[in-house]
């Protein structure tokens, strides 16, 4: 037992700090490959992988040497492979590391996030009621830049009435996504890249699977109106929630143009403020 704790003594006084930093990055990559793994399409790829090593490694027990050769030689150009089939992934996760919480001390804090939220709502449940399909995305960290690209350039303040007339079904900005930054629509009929996720319900249209592409990709998140139900649905970081009514459409869109860094006394003080807004509307 004495050997033992002395063991475990001696073990301890060698450690250094630059052991734990080292602990540390290798624990925080691995962190990042179980969120890569945890998705269907990129597990299937790394059974595949797993596959493909254990053949190599048998062959070469079994002394197959035709198998061998070309499997070795397709190993070489493994890495280069890996990084093709995984490229949405990993560059979300460069996105992820890339984001930094600094550009908000360059937000302009006199913009009234409540109210904007308010015009969201307002229009989303007014395009809900007349079963016109939208797709309002709200800008987060990551810029759109390639996104902006395929749309028409509005900067216009955000408004239920300019939202409800650009996705009225006659006008000529209705098809694609709007694009909001702050309080202001920058973008209008903006085309989103579709999600490869193919275990998704086939309910859901080309709207709702544009809305989650493009979560997947950034941390954007994008407000979808069917035009066959009337329901409206938020995507967030690949995942879709549905079935959103005013009060708790409100309440999701506040939260995501407030950002996570607001503390319990201004959500509190938000919370209230929405309410009022509503007790107004309903007098």
């Amino acid at each position: 037992m004495d050997v033992i704790i002395s063991s475990i003594v001696e073990f301890f006084s060698l450690l250094r700090l630059a052991d734990f930093i080292d602990v540390a990055i290798v624990a925080l990559v691995f962190y990042y490959i179980s969120n890569l793994i945890r998705e269907a399409r990129v597990w299937q790829i790394l059974k595949g992988v797993i596959f493909f090593i254990l053949a190599t490694w048998i062959s070469g027990i079994f002394q197959l040497n035709t198998v061998n050769f070309i499997l070795v030689n397709t190993m070489q150009v493994g890495i280069l492979a890996l990084v093709i089939l995984f490229q949405p992934e990993l560059r979300r996760i460069l996105e992820q590391i890339g984001r930094t919480k600094f550009d908000s001390f360059f937000r302009d804090e006199n913009v009234d996030m409540v109210k904007t939220a308010s015009e969201i709502t307002k229009a989303a449940c007014a395009l809900s009621r007349a079963r016109l399909g939208a797709l309002i995305v709200i800008e987060g960290n990551t810029g759109l830049g390639d996104i902006f690209g395929t749309g028409t350039e509005l900067n216009a303040k955000v408004t239920s009435d300019l939202l409800i007339t650009i996705f009225f079904d006659k006008t000529p900005l209705h098809d694609g996504a709007v694009v909001i930054q702050g309080d202001t629509v920058r973008y209008a009929s903006c085309v989103l890249p579709l999600t490869r996720d193919e275990s998704l319900s086939r309910e859901l249209g080309t709207r709702h699977r544009a809305a989650i592409g493009l979560s997947e990709n950034c941390d954007a998140s994008v407000i979808v109106v069917s035009e066959e139900t009337g329901i409206i649905s938020l995507a967030r970081n690949g995942k879709l929630e549905r079935n959103f009514s005013e009060p708790t459409l409100l309440e999701a869109v506040t939260k995501i143009l407030q950002g996570d860094s607001a503390d319990d006394d201004r959500k509190a003080k938000i919370h209230n403020k929405w309410k009022e807004i509503i007790n107004v509307k309903k007098n």
